[in-house]
């Protein structure tokens, strides 16, 4: 970070952004100073009295035009995310995709909000009466958002609090920043007002005092479990939304086609580098089967392209600094150490690491108990299908799960059972759609994302008692 003169003749701060792939610089951001901080939280707090009065069809006109400016866009917003996250250019056009939808979903909830006319009149002394319950938005949106998909985890945050007439005041990753930069860009052109959409590329301390500030009532949050809840536990009366980590875990039972499970848990395992946090970690297949798992999915991963993210035939890029390459190649060579079997990768050039896969490993190894956030998979094989629900629920997270069979009674015994915000029958727990209510239980979080699920978590419901004259 190094200081310049403004137009002005006072000294600002410019901190490079830097690709994950070669170390070079791929753009600046102006970090901003106490005043301009303050300056976006007091504008978003004045910008509120006039969004929360907008109209639905201006908002979601808003929302559909962000969406279709977005598909304008497409190539120059995935070639940031190339840039700054190092995410492979197929799946950088993906997220630009996924991001309109997002946006897309957001204007259909905002036009179906949720509303309820109820008769009150169920004993005489309220005879007359009706209830109509609406929701109202709470305040101004502190939004924290994480490197991984800095565009589409963003809109995630925004589109929602657009719809239900919120302004935001967001601290990108400090990694990321340009995408949400972009994001405003495009946002701002759509006609929302300037002052209620803020992207601050702040240091994590810098962003602990925003989530603190009394004028911002909603915090939504996307990181780290040791970061959320130590912030959560910071404001307890603030509504906070925690999507945190993950120890995904995908069971492939013995009636399971193992040629369509091993096709979709190789990309759920090394997709991005493994850096999701519904990313598949622990495969658990039946022993029946285990050994044509195995064998499909290891000629799935050697076929997979790695390197240069900006190249099209890429599928596994580098992972977000060199640092976290290293630790998770240390984490895969303590397991190897401690008795794992090293069936394909362990081995790491800078900040990529290629895809490692490990058998024989223990529940107390970090590859298995730990979020690794990586490239990194274990395969196990199992005998028993409770067994195997069981071994899913030993971990102290509960994102999503995956169930691979056809016996709907298995299916049912799933769902009842596995400790997760959501299980995927016959697909990876990698796998999301962007309506869908998305997040956890345990050390994963609390609250949904999901548009029409998130504007449940910025807002309020209020009740207007009627009676007839």
């Amino acid at each position: 970070m190094e200081p310049r003169p403004d137009p002005g003749g006072l000294l600002v701060s410019e901190r490079a952004v830097l690709s994950p792939w070669d170390g070079r610089e791929v753009g600046r951001v102006r970090v901003p100073s106490a005043a301009e901080v303050e300056a976006a939280v007091a504008g978003a707090v004045k910008a509120f009295e006039a969004t929360r009065r907008m109209p639905t069809w201006r908002r979601s006109a808003v929302l559909r035009d962000v969406a279709a400016r977005l598909l304008d866009r497409r190539d120059a917003l995935a070639a940031i995310v190339v840039g700054e996250a190092g995410k492979p250019l197929k799946a950088a056009r993906a997220e630009v995709a996924r991001s309109a939808q997002t946006f897309l979903a957001a204007a259909t909830a905002c036009e179906t909000p949720r509303a309820e006319l109820m008769p009150l009149d169920v004993n005489a002394s309220s005879e007359g009466r009706w209830g109509i319950l609406r929701r109202f938005p709470l305040g101004p949106v502190c939004a924290i958002t994480p490197f991984n998909f800095p565009l589409n985890l963003t809109a995630h945050k925004v589109a929602p609090a657009i719809a239900v007439g919120a302004p935001v005041v967001q601290k990108p990753a400090s990694q990321t920043p340009l995408s949400a930069l972009a994001l405003r860009e495009v946002v701002l052109a759509a006609g929302w007002p300037e002052e209620a959409y803020s992207v601050l590329p702040l240091s994590g301390a810098e962003g602990e005092r925003l989530v603190l500030d009394p004028r911002l009532p909603v915090v939504s949050f996307t990181g780290s479990a040791s970061v959320g809840w130590r912030l959560k536990e910071l404001v307890p009366r603030k509504r906070v939304g925690l999507e945190l980590g993950g120890n995904a875990a995908a069971v492939v039972h013995a009636d399971a086609d193992v040629e369509d499970a091993a096709s979709r848990a190789v990309p759920g395992a090394f997709g991005y580098a493994g850096q999701s946090c519904i990313s598949l970690q622990r495969t658990l297949v039946h022993e029946s089967v285990y050994d044509a798992f195995r064998e499909r999915f290891l000629e799935r991963a050697r076929a997979l392209v790695v390197g240069d993210p900006a190249e099209e035939a890429t599928d596994v890029g580098p992972m977000i600094t060199e640092a976290d390459a290293a630790r998770a190649e240390a984490w895969v060579a303590e397991a190897v150490s401690a008795g794992a079997a090293l069936l394909l990768g362990g081995t790491r050039r800078g900040s990529l690491l290629t895809p490692s896969v490990l058998e024989r490993t223990q529940p107390r190894m970090k590859v298995e108990c730990a979020e690794v956030f990586a490239p990194v998979v274990t395969l196990s094989p199992y005998r028993d299908f409770d067994e195997a629900l069981a071994r899913v629920n030993a971990s102290s997270f509960g994102l999503q799960a995956g169930v691979f069979t056809r016996d709907l009674s298995r299916v049912e015994r799933a769902f009842e059972t596995l400790e997760v915000g959501g299980v995927v029958v016959n697909d990876v727990p990698t796998w999301r759609a962007d309506r869908m209510p998305y997040g956890g239980v345990k050390d994963s979080g609390t609250g949904r994302e999901g548009p029409a699920f998130a504007m449940e978590e910025m807002t309020e419901p209020r009740l207007l008692v009627l009676r007839a004259p």
